[in-house]
Parts: structure tokens; C-alpha cells; sequence
């Protein structure tokens, strides 16, 4: 195959070849019989891959464009048939035929060893339904469960929660396989449990977790760290425990927010819950530029790190971070790639997009591209001027 380079933003030194990345999905298990291997799995991926690049984002789009392209493509895979692979063809073999656990490690071990990366202290784990796959009359389409590593928009591992389970008991099967040492778990409420706090814990990692009705007794309990210090009995108020402070703030979208997050250590052990060192509670402000309406959220919540390496400015940033998700992953997926607007009966075929449209955010983010609509349009332009 000849090479198509798509540079990186600004940057010269870094660039995505697309020939390495094919020969890498050649690599993959292919499960069909001699007479149905006329495309190379590389080759279909691959030009999965350009379309999804360019812009295209339901199949029958993506087959499309490639079809139009059908000359360029047979002299860039020096391909000895004149036809490109049918819509038909490209369903068959995005849910029959690749295994999704395989493809989800090459891309990701493309992505690792080509730029690096995949260190970050800080997971997220976080689930979203792909609401194109819902049928008619029905509330439940394939929920896929992801942890992601938010500074570097890659997502390490997703796994679709079974409509007989919830998110609860597929995060363990989530994080099996996935190196935790010296790293920081954080995830949404409902992934508050303690067999999943000693699991993470045993795995030499640590966790952030925050507090809602689900724990009500641990939430009071956290809450309790906060409360005004109560008198003795001479009537001299006791000293309030040691505490510490940080604070950001930032004016965009028509609002100013401020976030003030409080650390404290739970030095006595009072909280009943594995591992954990300290609590915080996070105050977050908002106002409306226009109308001036303010409102105050309160969120408690815990981690497992101890003061030492969590200080209360670490904590504030990992827990924006954390909702960064949302901008970062679900976002770009769900708008930019169309994920929920592309309609798809099929959940194999569906959780292989997922897998794709991951690998599309994660390798414009390595590019240099902060904005992925920008990145499409940019790729596609370069796409389109070397295939000429």
C-alpha cells in the first residue's frame, strides 16, 4: 500500500501514516473462508478509517464515498480487482467477522507505540447508551461502559453492560487487564461500591469517588467532616479539624462558575469504607451573565489517596477533569461522529463503530487538533489532495 500523511497541527514532526496503521490491522484474526477474502481486513478497516476521517459517518455513507474513490483506492493498495467492498460487505465484516477486543488493542497499541503516551495518572469510568441502536418502542439500546483517560482522549477499554446488568457489575470486568499502579480511578456515584474499592485498591491503585443517595450513610457521615464545631462543656467551641482549600474559576458560555473544592484527612478512621484517607466537598457556583441567577451545587465525596500525594488543588483538578469527560469523549462521539444519530439494529456492528469513532478522537487528539469538527475537514482536504 502507498502512504497517505496526515501532518499533525502545526507541527511537522508528527504525522499519522496510514499505511503503518493498515498493516497493523492485517494483523487481525480473520475468520472467513478463502472464497470471501477478496478485501484484506486492513483494507476495509482502513478504508472505514479514511471515510470516518473525512467526515462520513453511517455506513451507507461511508460506503459511498469509498466507492467514488474506487480508482484512487485500487492504485493505493495496489488492489488487482476494480470494484470496492459493497455496504453489505462492510456490515458483514464490522460485526461478523472482526473480533472487537482485538481491534480495540491494535488501535490502542498503534496510538501507544506511534506517539507515546497512555501514562496519565488519572481514569475516568463512565457508560453512555448509543441511542441510534434503540429500537422502536424500547427504552434500551447498547450501553457501553468506557474508562478513558481524559488528558489524552483515549479510551483504554469499553465493554458493553448486558441488559440483565448494570453499570455496577461490569465495571470489575472493565478494569481487569488494566495496569492501575500508582494510578487514580474516578467515576460518577453510582460506581461508589466497596467490592470495587478494594478491587482498584488491590490492583496498587487508588479512587475518587463521589457521594449521592446511593451510600446514604457514608454521605452523611462525609457530610459530618463539614458541619460547624460544636461546644464543650464549658461552653468553648472546639477547634475545627485541619483543612485545606482550593479554588478555580472561569467565565464562558454565558455564565462565570466557580468551583471552591475542601480537603480533609480522616485521620481517626471514622468513615467505614476500604481504604479510604480522605473526604472533600465540592461547592460549585454558578451565575447567569445575562439574567444574574446564581445557583450552588454540593457535592461531597471521597478518595483514597492520602494527603501526601492528593492535595486539595490535585483533587479540584481530577474532578474537573473527570466531567471534562462529557466535552472530551461523549460529546464529540454523540455530535461530531453522529453516534446517536446513526441507526444501527445490529449491537456487534454497533460496539465496532464505538471502537472506531474512539480511535478517531484519540488520534486527532494526538495530532494536535482540539477541535474534531476542524480536524475532519482538514484531514479530509489532505485525504482528497493525495489521492489524486
Amino acid at each position: 500500500m502507498k502512504h497517505i500523511i496526515l501532518e499533525a497541527n502545526d507541527t511537522e514532526a508528527v504525522v499519522f501514516d496510514i499505511a503503518d496503521l493498515s498493516a497493523r490491522l492485517n494483523q487481525l484474526t480473520d475468520k472467513r473462508k478463502k472464497r470471501g477474502k477478496i478485501y484484506p481486513l486492513g483494507m476495509i478497516l482502513t478504508l472505514v478509517i479514511l471515510a470516518k476521517l473525512s467526515g462520513e459517518d453511517k455506513p451507507s455513507g461511508i460506503t459511498e464515498w469509498i466507492r467514488l474513490r474506487r480508482d484512487s483506492f485500487v492504485a493505493l493498495f495496489n488492489f488487482k480487482h476494480q470494484r470496492m467492498p459493497c455496504l453489505n460487505i462492510i456490515r458483514w465484516v464490522l460485526e461478523k467477522i472482526v473480533s472487537l477486543e482485538e481491534l480495540e488493542k491494535i488501535l490502542n497499541r498503534y496510538l501507544h507505540e506511534t506517539y507515546g503516551g497512555q501514562e496519565s495518572e488519572l481514569l475516568t469510568i463512565d457508560g453512555k447508551t448509543m441511542r441510534g441502536t434503540i429500537p422502536k418502542g424500547s427504552t434500551r439500546g447498547v450501553h457501553l461502559l468506557a474508562v478513558y483517560l481524559p488528558d489524552e482522549g483515549i479510551v483504554l477499554k469499553q465493554v458493553e453492560v448486558g441488559e440483565k446488568e448494570n453499570e455496577i457489575s461490569a465495571a470489575p470486568q472493565l478494569i481487569a487487564g488494566i495496569n492501575l499502579k500508582n494510578k487514580i480511578v474516578c467515576a460518577d456515584a453510582m460506581q461508589t461500591q466497596r467490592q470495587l474499592s478494594v478491587e482498584i485498591l488491590a490492583k496498587g491503585g487508588d479512587y475518587i469517588w463521589f457521594l449521592k443517595d446511593n451510600q446514604p450513610t457514608l454521605s452523611a457521615d462525609a457530610a459530618q467532616f463539614f458541619m460547624p464545631p460544636q461546644t464543650c462543656g464549658g461552653g468553648w467551641p472546639l477547634p475545627e479539624l485541619p483543612r485545606t482549600v482550593a479554588e478555580t474559576s472561569n467565565k464562558g458560555h454565558g455564565r462565570l462558575e466557580k468551583r471552591t473544592l475542601t480537603l480533609i484527612a480522616d485521620e481517626r478512621g471514622f468513615l467505614n469504607w476500604p481504604g479510604v484517607r480522605q473526604v472533600f466537598k465540592l461547592e460549585r457556583y454558578r451565575q447567569q451573565s445575562r439574567t444574574g441567577k446564581e445557583s450552588v451545587e454540593v457535592i461531597y465525596g471521597i478518595t483514597s489517596r492520602d494527603p501526601e500525594r492528593a492535595t486539595a488543588e490535585q483533587v479540584l483538578q481530577w474532578t474537573r477533569n473527570y466531567w471534562g469527560i462529557e466535552n472530551g469523549l461523549h460529546y464529540r462521539r454523540d455530535v461530531t461522529l453522529r453516534e446517536d444519530a446513526t441507526r444501527i439494529s445490529q449491537p456487534a456492528l454497533a460496539q465496532t463503530i464505538a471502537v472506531i469513532n474512539s480511535f478517531v478522537v484519540g488520534i486527532a487528539q494526538k495530532l494536535g487538533y482540539s477541535n474534531l469538527a476542524s480536524a475532519r475537514r482538514i484531514f479530509n482536504s489532505r485525504i482528497a489532495a493525495q489521492l489524486l
